[in-house]
């Protein structure tokens, strides 16, 4: 009851509505703001003005893999435990702590290239949410958005926040992926799964009544090692979390049955990560904000994980890109971009695995491309890094792959390696409720 009482007082006080956005700001969309409300200019030297991103390629062929637009480009200088000093201001605590505990770390830094973008239907979405989107009351959820990012104008934390959240993916997804678990003795742990996603608040089909506060449906099925392999996660990921907190069923071959999963939520151990990761650190950060106070730091120019599409190169193997302590530098590229800041601070009163917790993210798509985690003293815990790329056949950013670094026990989690595959990300996918029911998991565990 405490608990329930505290939450109640600290959020009416604490919580503010969102404003009304001006005409006046609104009409910034397109010209000196891009259409999803970044600087569209530069910053005189090393940031470029955005100039459109990559377009839509009609000749790139759904599910292969991105070829890289950028492969001429070569480092401009790396980043190393030597050198931090001279790169402070524009590096992350966590990529500090990063380069300091691994010496063979490094950060490649290459030219920057602004190559987020979205179709036209996704930029006037953005500009209606812009006139209309506020949060509900406590921040809990946005009401009157569709398609993607309700603030191109933001305020505020939770409106950073919820940008990131209801950000455009596309509106259906496949692709299979290993996750890799890497122990302190450099030991891999692979498993391979097949995700299907459909995004339904991205689809411009349906009204808000048919979304019945659903972001998303998703069914993930286990195809590898084999003593778990033909296992089925289905989850309907909610909006307003504390009204309806979303829900999730799981089929076990051994039992041969779909049944519910507990509440997955805030600090639930995410099994599929060896419980190193918490259920809310999936991509990046997601469910109900209720938990933190979000404060909004500002935007900085930083170096950040971007254009990734060497991560994706079906030439290169599990074995390739992960490392006895981190991910191969060989493969990683960082470029100088703009990123909002927003600090997490845990409520009085409320329980969770991090006190603290300090998001970044990336202006020209609303991803948070950094998250760091920090423990009741302080004390920075986990690192996860989100290595963006632009999937230009829709087009969408979305990431090549997402590493997590627990700093306290020198271990780290990969989800998203797919170069072992003969196909890669395939957003030509066409799904609907339908496919996301009980009984579809059902049919398709018989199979």
């Amino acid at each position: 009851m405490l608990k329930i009482i505290t939450f109640f007082f600290v959020y009416l006080f604490a919580w503010n509505a969102s404003a009304q956005v001006s005409d006046k700001d609104i009409a910034r969309l397109g010209k000196d703001l891009t259409p999803v409300g970044a600087e569209r200019k530069g910053n005189g030297s090393d940031i470029p003005a955005w100039t459109g991103g990559l377009q839509q390629s009609k000749s790139h062929e759904s599910g292969s893999f991105h070829s890289d637009p950028y492969f001429r480009d070569k480092p401009l200088f790396k980043i190393n435990s030597k050198n931090i000093e001279q790169h402070k201001d524009r590096l992350s605590f966590g990529s500090q702590q990063l380069l300091k505990q691994f010496p063979s770390m490094e950060m490649p830094v290459y030219k920057t290239h602004r190559s987020a973008s979205y179709p036209d239907y996704v930029y006037e979405g953005i500009k209606n949410n812009a006139h209309s989107a506020n949060l509900i009351k406590y921040g809990s959820g946005v009401q009157n958005s569709r398609i993607s990012s309700p603030f191109p104008i933001p305020e505020s934390g939770l409106e950073v926040l919820w940008n990131h959240t209801l950000r455009f993916r596309g509106q259906s997804l496949n692709y299979i992926a290993s996750t890799v678990h890497v122990n302190s003795g450099g030991s891999r742990a692979v498993t391979v799964r097949d995700y299907k996603y459909y995004f339904a608040y991205s689809d411009p089909e349906l009204s808000t009544e048919d979304l019945n506060n659903k972001i998303f449906f998703l069914k993930r099925k286990t195809l590898a090692p084999s003593r778990i392999a033909g296992g089925i996660t289905l989850v309907h990921e909610t909006l307003d979390q504390i009204r309806s907190p979303r829900k999730s069923w799981i089929y076990v071959p051994g039992q041969r049955r779909v049944r519910r999963t507990p509440d997955l939520n805030h600090d639930t151990p995410d099994g599929a990560t060896n419980s190193l990761r918490t259920v809310d650190q999936v991509d990046m950060f997601n469910g109900a904000p209720d938990y933190y106070d979000w404060k909004l730091i500002g935007k900085q120019e930083m170096y950040i994980p971007y254009n990734a599409y060497s991560l994706n190169s079906p030439e290169l193997t599990v074995e390739d890109i992960t490392g006895p302590a981190h991910l191969n530098p060989q493969h990683l590229r960082y470029e100088a971009h703009r990123v909002w800041v927003v600090e997490a601070n845990l409520r009085l009163g409320f329980d969770h695995r991090y006190a603290k917790r300090r998001y970044y993210f990336d202006e020209d798509s609303w991803s948070i491309v950094y998250a760091e985690e920090y423990d009741e003293d302080g004390k920075l815990w986990q690192f996860t890094e989100s290595h963006l790329v632009n999937y230009y056949d829709v087009p969408v950013v979305f990431h090549a792959l997402e590493v997590t670094y627990d700093l306290k026990d020198d271990t780290y989690f990969v989800e998203g390696i797919d170069n072992d595959r003969s196909s890669s990300y395939d957003f030509s996918v066409e799904y609907s409720k339908k496919e996301f029911t009980t009984s579809a998991v059902r049919r398709e565990a018989k199979r």
